[in-house]
């Protein structure tokens, strides 16, 4: 049970209005930001933009997980999935200090908030969701559905770490979203940290009803136990009857996370406990305008983006605007100058057990390089040209053994693939590696273990996720799939280009490992499964994206095993180790025949291009062009 006393208590609620004016002030003013004076037309932004509904809540939940960290010094980030919720983690990273310590334009008085208010979603600003810029954030919140794969991500291999996932309700209805509660299955309380995925459902979309905000708690939690959650409910909107009860929840839900840890860690692995989550159905909009135009707003759709749209030209608007500010009583929050109360802002944790400044959240800071093996220790040997026949990924499959065993000691790499590890003849990882799984294991089984670290999920975006939440918190991977099924997660390849292009412009942000996508059973030897499997599209998509950053999209095209190893050297590229980018390599599965020795690939893969000359059986067809 909680001891948050009723001071304790009336400081989080504080806490929680300062937050909430916070995120109204950047959705709505360019000026007077602490309403020293009656609002004007022209202190209000030319173009209204934001997005309210769900800012409450995400700035609820945050306020009382820093008292879950101050209470009991957790290694803890936050991970906002509902999409365009940026105000509310703005206003929560600035409030803690951490926004104001890396830019520190922003400051802590009244022209910093000022800024902070001018500079959202304005051209040149900071975007409307919980972007790259925003400091503790891993999640692009822009593309819904991935909060949950980037959560577990993270969680791999980090014992000490809780990643608060927040799921929108919204985000709930997307596929990948979906497919992600069952990341469960994969998680290891004895080397891995834990999920507290919080599942607020306030009902609406931006102009309608969701699916499970209409269904009762009792479907609701048929759902989520059938995935094997622990699920507990909590409802209400009189906030300081959901402060206590909200509180008490997250004590129940932190205990029950260590006692699963700390029995396993003590006792042995069992099997998977059933990892508790939230339920947490608040209004839409809550705190905000009830009524506008004799409309209801709080609790409806129409809290969703800007509830009260015509405060420049209708003063009924106006005055709606300026009571509902005014009704968190900024006096009470900050001093003459703009600073937060101190006793207020004592609520936020210190250094980095503060969500903003958790290093987790800049992996770049925990990135230990790879040990990797030298390149020509794979090489094949090639007499006479086109005389052997060798499969390209099978050395890959070795190279990744090796690195296995070179690096079990840091525990920081891990391969994700879609159910086809053996398919994609990458097989002699299992010489020394299993197939990871919470669930039990019979006589039968091929490498299956609660140990193992080859991640095979029959979902392409789940290991695209899992990879990207491991990479974004400081350590490497590889996703190998079918050249075709890369299309299923291609958004997500591209929306994480997007990040990296950003992320390198920020000189706070340190640099992460390469995303690193192997493509196989390509279209051009593609004859045993056929139309459906050739779909040669991914790197269609991404020369839009580091447009002016080309290393961020490297793509290497190899037709036999040689050049690709070649290629991996020749670009300093042991692909793991390259930072700040993503590699895509398109590679053969079935036997093809050699051409090539090492000297020659050496020299083929640093021109780029060159003319083969004729196999001996070649007769009148003539040579090919061998890129690299």
């Amino acid at each position: 049970m909680s001891t948050l006393d009723q001071t304790r208590l009336n400081l989080i609620h504080k806490y929680w209005n300062a937050a909430n004016y916070l995120t109204v002030g950047q959705i709505y003013l360019q000026s007077n930001p602490l309403l020293k004076e009656p609002l004007r037309p022209e202190q209000i932004k030319p173009r209204l933009l934001g997005h309210w509904g769900t800012s409450p809540g995400l700035s609820f939940i945050y306020a009382h997980l820093n008292r879950l960290i101050q209470d009991n010094d957790i290694d803890m980030i936050y991970l906002a999935g509902p999409g365009h919720g940026g105000p509310a983690i703005l206003a929560n990273v600035y409030l803690e200090g951490t926004y104001s310590e890396i830019y520190p334009e922003v400051s802590e008085d009244t022209q910093g908030i000022q800024r902070l208010f001018r500079q959202f979603s304005t051209p040149g600003g900071v975007p409307s969701h919980v972007s790259v810029p925003t400091p503790g954030s891993i999640h692009e919140g822009g593309e819904l559905g991935y909060v949950l794969t980037h959560a577990f991500g993270a969680a791999f291999d980090n014992p000490d770490l809780i990643v608060a996932a927040v799921v929108g309700d919204g985000e709930a209805e997307t596929g990948p979203l979906e497919g992600s509660w069952k990341g469960i299955d994969f998680l290891n309380p004895i080397r891995d940290g834990a999920v507290l995925p919080i599942l607020h459902l306030n009902g609406y979309k931006i102009s309608g009803p969701t699916v499970l905000g209409r269904e009762s708690d009792e479907r609701v939690k048929m759902l989520l136990t059938g995935h094997g959650y622990d699920v507990h409910f909590l409802e209400g909107d009189d906030p300081m009857q959901m402060h206590l009860a909200f509180a008490e929840l997250l004590d129940t839900c932190y205990a029950k996370i260590r006692s699963y840890q700390e029995d396993a860690r003590a006792n042995g692995f069992k099997g998977r406990p059933n990892w508790p989550m939230i339920v947490l159905r608040t209004p839409k909009g809550w705190t905000g305008p009830k009524e506008v135009d004799g409309l209801p707003i709080e609790g409806t759709f129409r809290a969703h983006q800007v509830p009260v749209a015509e405060v420049k030209t209708n003063p009924d608007h106006l005055k709606i605007l300026q009571d509902w500010m005014l009704s968190y009583k900024p006096g009470e929050l900050f001093d003459e100058n703009g600073r937060l109360h101190p006793e207020i802002a004592a609520l936020a944790p210190k250094g980095k057990r503060r969500m903003g400044a958790n290093p987790h959240a800049n992996g770049g800071k925990l990135l230990v390089e790879l040990d990797i093996p030298p390149f020509t220790d794979y090489a094949i040997e090639v007499k006479k040209p086109a005389t052997e026949r060798h499969e390209s990924t099978r050395q890959i499959g070795k190279m990744m053994r090796d690195i296995f065993t070179r690096n079990k000691e840091q525990q920081n790499f891990r391969l994700f693939c879609p159910d086809e590890t053996n398919s994609n003849r990458l097989g002699d990882v299992f010489t020394v590696e299993n197939r990871t799984s919470m669930e039990p294991t019979i006589s039968i089984d091929d490498h299956v273990s609660p140990f193992g670290r080859v991640m095979e999920v029959l979902s392409e975006h789940l290991c695209h996720g899992w990879l990207e939440g491991y990479l974004l918190t400081g350590r490497h991977g590889l996703f190998a799939t079918y050249e075709a099924f890369a299309l299923i997660s291609a958004s997500m390849t591209v929306q994480h280009t997007k990040w990296l292009e950003e992320g390198i412009k920020l000189p706070w942000r340190v640099p992460i490992s390469s995303l690193n996508i192997l493509l196989t059973s390509t279209a051009w030897r593609n004859d045993h499964n056929g139309f459906s499997h050739q779909g040669p599209g991914l790197s269609a998509h991404l020369p839009a994206t580091g447009r002016e950053l080309p290393a961020l999209g490297r793509r290497s095209l190899f037709p036999q095993p040689q050049l690709r190893e070649s290629d991996r050297d020749r670009q300093a590229a042991a692909a793991p180790m390259a930072h700040d980018g993503g590699g895509r390599r398109a590679l053969h599965t079935r036997p093809v025949d050699l051409a090539l020795g090492e000297q020659r690939r050496k020299f083929r893969a640093g021109r780029g291009a060159g003319l083969c000359g004729r196999y001996p059986d070649a007769g009148d067809r003539g040579g090919g062009v061998v890129a690299a």
